[in-house]
């Protein structure tokens, strides 16, 4: 299980440039002017995660599988894209299958970049494409609650569930707030994302900073990161031209020129934390000398699903769950290590898997 991040900003913010670095590839074309980006680009890229190399030494594991995470860069928003403006109805129907936004913003000045709206302001950018989504679904809820109504005339419960968190969603943005929002009770939880409206997906802003601002931000971040606490969502300061550079080169390469530019890590890996923080997702992993593999879940996930994101049958016969948490397989240096050390846990049917549990499921076929 991995998750779908949509790459969205205003034209010229530097969209393209991260996509290229994420996926190591040209993709997508980063062009100086709007609309380069016409189809939307996806790329599937590894989660980096030094704790599976660690165990892998350990097992002897032939192979490495990283868990993946999918982005996909979404063709530039301009305002009246509610309305159809610019490449606007492609744009909100690509947003729409995504999981989350990962929402770029410029916070670098340039004069040979052109702004859309000649100026650099990336609260306001955030605002401009705030709004546009939320028009979006103020549309598209004022539509659907329409077509609903002669079934709400022949008493449809389906129908009445759905027109009522229609019309919470439909009160939220009319009073100007998006609908993640909406508190949503736990029984509505389902049926609310089936609406999958575009501003209930999680936010995660991207700052998009000069190379001398990467590693502490500037002015223009640091704004953003108050606006982005003040909605309760999270913010990245990112240089995607560094990232470009750091795609291109080895991992001992890509090393050295961190340290020279005084980097503790690669954005993109910064990228990925929060973006895990964001949907709330963790990692578990399965260790064999053929193999040592990471697996993405969601934080709470019982031991069963766990090993549905395996394979489907692992859930349904799902027996037990043999389990040692990461730090102990590395202090006992392997299983039988923990084993001895008396750290190795069989698990049932309600545990609650950890991130970072190494785990073997045991499954009636």
């Amino acid at each position: 299980m991995g998750f779908r991040m949509g790459i969205v900003g205003l034209p010229n913010v530097g969209k393209s440039t991260l996509f290229n670095a994420l996926t190591r590839t040209a993709a997508a074309q980063a062009a100086n002017f709007p609309f380069c980006t016409i189809e939307p680009n996806v790329g599937d890229v590894a989660v980096p995660d030094g704790r599976l190399e660690k165990l892998a030494a350990i097992a002897g594991s032939k192979q490495i599988i990283p868990t993946r995470m999918t982005f996909v860069d979404i063709a530039g928003l301009v305002r009246g894209a509610s309305k159809g403006e610019g490449l606007g109805n492609q744009f909100l129907a690509n947003i729409r299958e995504c999981d989350a936004i990962a929402h770029v913003l410029r916070c670098f000045e340039d004069g040979d970049i052109t702004h859309v709206e000649g100026r650099i302001d990336p609260v306001a950018d955030a605002e401009t494409i705030e709004t546009e989504l939320m028009l979006a679904d103020l549309d598209s809820i004022e539509r659907r609650r329409a077509n609903l109504a002669r079934k709400l005339k022949g008493n449809d419960k389906e129908a009445a569930d759905q027109d009522r968190l229609l019309a919470v969603a439909q009160k939220a943005l009319e009073s100007g707030r998006p609908a993640r929002t909406v508190d949503v009770a736990p029984d509505d939880l389902r049926n609310w994302r089936l609406l999958q409206l575009l501003t209930s997906k999680p936010v995660l802003y991207v700052c998009n900073v000069e190379e001398a601002s990467a590693g502490s931000g500037n002015s223009q971040s640091a704004r953003v990161a108050e606006m982005a606490a003040a909605q309760g969502a999270g913010s990245v300061v990112i240089s995607a031209r560094i990232e470009e550079e750091i795609s291109q080169l080895s991992a001992d390469e890509a090393e050295m020129f961190l340290t020279e530019m005084g980097l503790e890590e690669a954005g993109l890996d910064r990228l990925i934390r929060a973006g895990y923080q964001l949907l709330g997702l963790q990692t578990y992993f399965t260790v064999g000398p053929k193999e040592a593999r990471a697996w993405t879940i969601t934080k709470g996930m019982l031991a069963p699903q766990a090993a549905g994101v395996i394979h489907g049958d692992f859930e349904k016969g799902f027996i037990r769950a043999e389990t040692v948490a990461y730090d102990d397989y590395i202090a006992g240096k392997g299983e039988t290590g923990a084993k001895e050390a008396g750290k190795f846990r069989v698990e049932g049917k309600t545990y609650e898997v950890k991130d970072g549990d190494v785990l073997h499921f045991l499954f009636s076929g």
